[in-house]
């Protein structure tokens, strides 16, 4: 066979008869791609930050319904009539949606009795929140009828969008303990309050308990905070336990180390040494010394914190006097005083603890309603 029959055809050089895109072409089109995707993130961001409160805002720029304005003016953009039939859910729209991430936007968890309303006056017109995997009711969605930590999706327009980083979780009625017990889980009897304390404080006994489990006790509730950080520390093999805990503990926790960090804290060791108790614990497990009969660990609304990002199991350093001791406790309570002089509402008590033989110095921080140091 002659040579010419096997010779391959030179390729042609000429630019439009190759393939795909030349090198150089190649970078114009990813760094105009890149523009194009930083223009429309730049022009959402804009939108949001520049959503200003409308006639009759409260304070804080929500409207009486505390929905803010911000949220309002993308769920009227997303559910008008000539709306797309795809609108954007980005992140920083659903964080929009969702006031329920407290005063210090940390929060990343709601706390509900089974079948209530859920988020009720706190959505735009227009914008649903539902279980994720559920069908989204048209009017007043309500919480699964069973205790558990759930995700949440909002729908808005014809879209819809999971929340990644916000749960719902569903409260075991507090009416199913039997003899101080719900199942294994030894629980107590709350003490009833007298006098003078009865009169500054909610003392009543919680109405329902989060159920945590072996397989939920990671869930987040906050940024820094997740379920097994607030659990007794007794009754180790025993699932699920029972938990009491209060958003406004964690809001005035996360707001803490916010004002930490503004002073060059590395807060990502906090630890929660001590966080809710049930009342047979606060009375007669471990150290009992300097337990309070109405402690507020028992109501969920307190924490005894410190800081340990070198993994020692004690506190930090946090004034770099050169020393731990009580001074890095007066440190984060200094922190916690500047979050109640901002936030009225997180108003409560701190205290500070020196080092014995069991354990470092540390900050009690609550939120029982009214001041109180120590």
């Amino acid at each position: 066979m002659s040579d010419w029959a096997i010779r391959v055809p030179r390729q042609d050089r000429r630019w439009y008869h190759r393939a795909g895109l030349s090198s150089q072409t190649e970078r114009t089109f990813n760094v105009l791609s890149t523009l194009l995707v930083l223009t429309i993130a730049m022009g959402w961001s804009w939108s949001i930050a520049t959503a200003g409160p409308g006639p009759g805002g409260l304070a804080d720029g929500s409207d009486s319904t505390g929905v803010s304005p911000k949220a309002s003016s993308i769920a009227a953009a997303a559910t008008a009539p000539n709306a797309t039939s795809t609108a954007f859910l980005t992140d920083a729209v659903l964080n929009a949606f969702v006031p329920m991430r407290g005063e210090s936007g940390r929060l990343r968890a709601q706390f509900s009795a089974e079948g209530a309303p859920m988020l009720r006056d706190t959505l735009p017109s227009g914008a649903i929140v539902t279980v994720a995997g559920e069908e989204a009711a048209p009017r007043a969605p309500r919480a699964p009828g069973q205790p558990g930590v759930w995700s949440l999706a909002i729908k808005v327009g014809n879209a819809i969008k999971p929340m990644s980083d916000f749960r719902l979780i569903t409260l075991k009625p507090a009416s199913e303990a039997r003899g101080g017990r719900i199942g294994l889980y030894f629980i107590g009897s709350w003490p009833t309050a007298r006098g003078g304390a009865a009169a500054k404080g909610n003392y009543a006994p919680p109405r329902g308990f989060i159920e945590v489990t072996a397989a939920n006790q990671n869930t987040y509730v906050s940024d820094h905070f997740r379920l097994r950080d607030f659990l007794p520390h007794d009754q180790q093999n025993v699932w699920p336990k029972y938990l009491v805990l209060e958003v406004k503990l964690l809001d005035k926790l996360e707001l803490t180390l916010e004002e930490l960090r503004a002073r060059g804290v590395n807060t990502k060791g906090v630890r929660v040494m001590s966080g809710f108790r049930t009342p047979q614990y606060n009375s007669g497990v471990g150290e009992t010394s300097g337990r309070a009969s109405l402690s507020r660990h028992m109501y969920g609304d307190a924490a005894d914190v410190y800081i340990d990002n070198d993994g020692n199991g004690s506190m930090d350093d946090l004034n770099k006097d050169g020393r731990v001791d009580i001074g890095d406790a007066q440190f984060i309570r200094s922190a916690a005083e500047r979050v109640e002089q901002a936030h009225p509402s997180l108003i409560g008590g701190i205290g500070v603890y020196r080092a014995n033989s069991a354990h470092g110095p540390f900050t009690h921080i609550d939120t029982r309603g009214y001041r109180a140091r120590w």
